[in-house]
């Protein structure tokens, strides 16, 4: 057991029986009362971002995980394969495990796998990842006139999101996997 005042951001919490990452964390001392941790986590299972107050006093369970490197290989609907590339071993994370990053996914992208023990847990996503645009409507002069600056686009893996309208088709992305949105176009 350990004290909220260890807490730092990446610590592992068990909390009612789920796993909480730190992702941010405050140490309040008020004027009067004891003093708490204000804390920013997320569910590793659901992705749900939760706010907790830990008094000071109290025992906390800090669990200890390990992130691995792996590479995504394929997905059959039901399940996601993933190969460390050191060990060529092949794990499988089901669609609940990996929640809404499911839909980032696409072939030969490098992940992170939580693995607590020999136990997969979920993974954690690059930052930004690079799309290629696989369709999308052509921008149409006077577009910009009505207030129309972003169009549709279908990215190779599947993935729709809202671009600007100079983007084309075949060209190179780059997509925020925590917010889903477009940031910028790559240079080829």
């Amino acid at each position: 057991m350990s004290s909220p005042n260890d807490i730092k951001k990446g610590t592992v919490i068990r909390q009612n029986g789920e796993l909480l990452v730190v992702v941010d964390f405050q140490r309040v001392s008020p004027g009067k009362g004891s003093s708490f941790v204000r804390c920013r986590a997320k569910n590793i299972k659901t992705g749900k971002i939760v706010e907790q107050n830990f008094k000071s006093a109290e025992s906390l369970d800090f669990e200890d995980v390990q992130y691995k490197k792996m590479q995504y290989l394929y997905g059959d609907g039901q399940f996601f394969t993933f190969m460390d590339n050191q060990t060529y071993e092949q794990i499988q994370l089901g669609i609940d495990d990996i929640g809404d990053s499911g839909k980032y996914l696409k072939e030969g992208l490098e992940v992170t796998i939580v693995m607590h023990g020999e136990n997969p847990l979920t993974i954690n996503l690059p930052m930004k990842v690079q799309y290629t645009v696989s369709s999308t409507e052509p921008a149409v002069k006077g577009d910009t006139a009505s207030g129309n600056i972003t169009k549709e686009a279908i990215l190779d893996n599947g993935l729709a999101i809202r671009v600007p309208i100079f983007l084309k088709e075949g060209e190179e992305v780059l997509v925020n996997t925590d917010t889903g949105e477009y940031c910028e176009r790559v240079n080829s």
